[in-house]
């Protein structure tokens, strides 16, 4: 299980049914499970998304094998809906990884 920051005021956006909408927009389908929203799309089947917090969202993803023309595809949705989910770009959202993991809080 991944945690993900959501940047400040990004909550807004998630809360109640947002997340579950952003999962539909993003990945064309979406279900809620015991808390969790989940969604299939590409190499991620499924990947589930869950808010834990104002500020952090947990992710789970389980990935299929699928030819390489589909996992740029799939990454390239993943990094839009983390993007829209989160307010942190691919970049940023190392950025603060790398800063956890020297801090030792990974």
């Amino acid at each position: 299980m991944e945690k993900l920051d959501i940047r400040r005021g990004y909550f807004a956006k998630v809360e109640g049914d947002g997340l579950f909408e952003l999962m539909k927009e993003i990945f064309g389908n979406c279900k809620e499970d015991e808390g969790w929203y989940r969604s299939d799309y590409g190499a991620m089947r499924p990947i589930s998304i869950k808010v834990l917090s104002r500020s952090e969202l947990a992710m789970e993803i389980n990935t299929a094998d699928i030819p390489e023309d589909q996992v740029l595809d799939t990454m390239r949705k993943r990094n839009i809906f983390l993007e829209k989910a989160t307010g942190y770009t691919s970049k940023e959202r190392l950025k603060k990884l790398k800063e956890k993991a020297k801090s030792g809080k990974l």
